[in-house]
């Protein structure tokens, strides 16, 4: 379980910050949809990691946030196909169904955080907080070399 951090961070407003929900329950779509506008965040959501690779159209993502037991293409797989094309979007996980060989996968692909679907909204939006926080530090770092 993830361990809440408010590290104060505080987010541009002119900046869009683009989170992808990909997940094939709608009511999860719906309320992650509020709780990430009512951060300022942007997020669009998928109902398949087919759909989210067909998107051609989909901005550059600050952050996805993935359901492991997709239909279809896991969560997992989407992970590793992405990693194969050297995307390095940070990955958070949900899941309905915590498992530890699961979770031990989830951990081992180098993700951001995994919660079940049952955590609290703040802790998750504190993990993409923490994300993007780190993703944004390390784009600096490497400008300035």
């Amino acid at each position: 379980m993830a361990v809440p951090c408010d590290m104060g961070i505080v987010m541009d407003s002119t900046q869009n910050i683009y989170i992808a929900v990909i997940d094939d329950d709608e009511r999860l779509c719906f309320s992650m949809s509020r709780l990430l506008r009512a951060a300022h965040l942007q997020p669009i959501t998928y109902p398949s990691a087919e759909a989210f690779l067909a998107d051609t159209k989909r901005p550059k993502f600050d952050c996805l946030m993935l359901d492991i037991q997709l239909k279809g293409m896991s969560g997992l797989d989407l992970r590793r196909r992405l990693s194969a094309v050297m995307d390095a979007t940070p990955v958070i996980f949900i899941t309905a169904h915590d498992d530890p060989e699961v979770r031990a996968q989830a951990e081992a692909s180098g993700c951001a955080g995994y919660f079940r679907k049952m955590d609290s909204g703040s802790d998750i939006l504190a993990a993409i907080r923490r994300t993007i926080s780190v993703k944004d530090f390390e784009s600096r770092k490497e400008i300035r070399s």
